[in-house]
């Protein structure tokens, strides 16, 4: 029998089988749609750990995720880029915020109006129609298997451990009506030429360059939970980000992007129930967050499971 069945097919069930097999885990994914089918592929996938709070535990998963991009980045692992980025401030702030002590390359600088500083470090960026497929590669690559199988109870996962990472689906599976989602909206533009990332989170505008293309942003809806088209929101978005970043402006669109982000009142959620460790909630910082939440989740599943030689054994 598989020891341990990941439920959900993002970054992070994908991640975490990873570090699952890693322990010496046999592992099975269970997802309903290929992860090019997940919300994890319609995301922005910049490292930012927005709208999250910064506490202690998210606070070491977001270090533990930076810096073991920047070891993938380094060991060339395709759909990664390292953007320079600049975080636009309206208010000025007398403290670096909670997560700089993560990010390589942060400086705060005076701004220019209406901007008063302006915030400065290095970010990964996940180009996620590359990278999801490389992380669905590295999990049969090391012997686990992912199959295509829509869950409609948790106890159906005959295992010895359930990893729930269902993200908007936990709010059923789990019985959490804390989980919610939050629209976000972005559109594709080409890529002009420019590598440097712009956030300006109170105007609700960001750009995260990629290879050929720039994700423009976006929205964060919360509570809406539909897909429909909204030219008039579109507009508006390639109008804050050109403003932002004068370069766009003219840039062809390639196309628009509606995902739901699966957000929870209270912050992700990682913790055991009986044989199921949950694992979801994470909001727009699911890459954010990815590696860091699955070192917390193998962990959790070594300590519920004997090493896997003794348990075959029975010594």
């Amino acid at each position: 029998m598989t020891d341990v069945i990941v439920v959900g097919g993002g970054v992070i069930g994908l991640t975490a089988a990873i570090r699952l097999l890693e322990r010496g885990h046999t592992v099975t994914v269970w997802s309903a749609d290929d992860p090019l089918d997940t919300v994890s592929a319609v995301a922005a996938a910049a490292w930012y750990p927005t709208r999250i709070d910064g506490n202690p535990q998210v606070a070491r998963w977001s270090v533990a995720t930076y810096r073991e991009f920047r070891r993938q980045l380094d060991d060339g692992v395709p759909g990664l880029l390292l953007r320079p980025t600049r975080n636009l401030l309206r208010d000025p702030i007398a403290e670096l915020p909670w997560w700089a002590g993560a990010a390589d390359g942060v400086r705060l600088r005076d701004g220019s109006h209406p901007y008063a500083q302006e915030l400065h470090f290095l970010a990964p960026l996940a180009e996620m129609g590359i990278y999801l497929p490389w992380l669905a590669r590295r999990i049969e690559e090391a012997g686990g298997r992912i199959e295509r199988r829509r869950v409609t109870s948790l106890a159906d996962a005959d295992a010895e451990v359930v990893v729930n990472a269902t993200g908007l689906a936990a709010r059923e599976l789990a019985g959490d009506p804390a989980v919610h989602p939050a629209r976000g909206h972005i559109v594709l533009v080409e890529n002009p030429g420019i590598s440097e990332a712009v956030r300006d989170s109170a105007g609700g505008a960001y750009v995260h360059p990629r290879s050929a293309d720039v994700v423009l942003g976006g929205t964060f809806e919360v509570g809406r939970g539909d897909f429909a088209p909204d030219p008039a929101q579109a507009a508006a978005i390639v109008e804050r980000c050109v403003a932002l970043v004068p370069e766009l402006a003219g840039a062809q669109i390639l196309g628009e992007r509606i995902g739901l982000r699966p957000s929870r009142h209270g912050g992700p959620r990682v913790e055991v129930s009986g044989k199921i460790i949950h694992a979801y909630g994470h909001g727009g910082a699911g890459m954010t967050l990815s590696w860091g939440c699955a070192d917390e989740v193998a962990d959790l599943v070594s300590a519920a499971l004997p090493p896997a030689g003794r348990r075959r054994t029975g010594r």
